[in-house]
């Protein structure tokens, strides 16, 4: 699994749950955009339905058998191999790993554009903040937790002020959209995504369709899963 070693690099590892591209980012504003992944390991929420349970749900994986190490080095030698230039960093959830800024740093020095996946519950440090685009998703009700457990309003609204946010909402029903509509106005978020819960082509085109004219109607972002809709729940694509 290990990524070709780079020898000018020999800062602090990720803990890595797998590593993939080139492929397409899948979600969002960049939906399309050439990308290689870079999943870690770990995770401070539990979604009912989430589909990396591998990256975090140690009572049903095994985590040594889950998860390796990678360093920054390793990580822009295969960018640069596969001619992309965005690294989208997801999980689990990123911000848990204290190697990440300085991980970001070494990529983004190496010309490479780079996006964090995070759950909006942890705020990043302001070095990190100013270097790369956030993909904030904050978990509804429909992800099975208590609001306090998913929900962090001051880490939301420091997020939104930087300017270096968007904000996607994972909705399985249009009734859903006024729970998102109330965390946009308390916390003050913008730009806003919605995005179809789906793990089969199916399901994601059948609830899009459902969702599009009042997302639209709201005036919001609507986003699809093209990574799914092109190859199912295939992990690693």
């Amino acid at each position: 699994m290990s990524l070709l070693l780079s020898p000018t690099y020999d800062g602090p590892d990720l803990v890595v749950s797998e590593v993939f591209g080139p492929t397409v980012q899948g979600e969002g504003p960049s939906s399309g955009r050439r990308a290689v992944f870079v999943r870690l390991a770990d995770c401070n929420l539990a979604c009912s339905w989430c589909d990396t349970p591998y990256s975090w749900k140690w009572d049903e994986y095994v985590r040594r058998q889950e998860t390796y190490r990678c360093n920054a080095g390793e990580i822009l030698s295969r960018a640069h191999s596969s001619d992309v230039d965005l690294v989208v960093v997801t999980g689990g959830e990123p911000l848990l790993q204290e190697a990440l800024e300085l991980s970001v740093g070494v990529l983004t020095d190496g010309g490479l554009d780079v996006e964090v996946e995070t759950n909006g519950t942890r705020l990043p440090g302001p070095g990190l903040l100013s270097r790369v685009r956030f993909n904030v998703s904050p978990k509804l009700a429909n992800a099975g937790m208590p609001e306090r457990r998913r929900i962090r309003p001051g880490v939301l609204r420091a997020l939104a002020r930087s300017g270096n946010a968007v904000f996607k909402f994972v909705v399985e029903r249009p009734e859903e959209l006024d729970e998102v509509a109330d965390l946009v106005e308390r916390c003050r978020l913008a730009p806003v995504w919605i995005m179809p819960q789906g793990r089969s082509a199916e399901e994601v085109l059948t609830r899009q369709a459902v969702l599009a004219d009042e997302v639209v109607g709201r005036g919001w972002n609507l986003s699809t899963r093209l990574h799914t809709l092109l190859w199912g729940d295939r992990r690693g694509r």
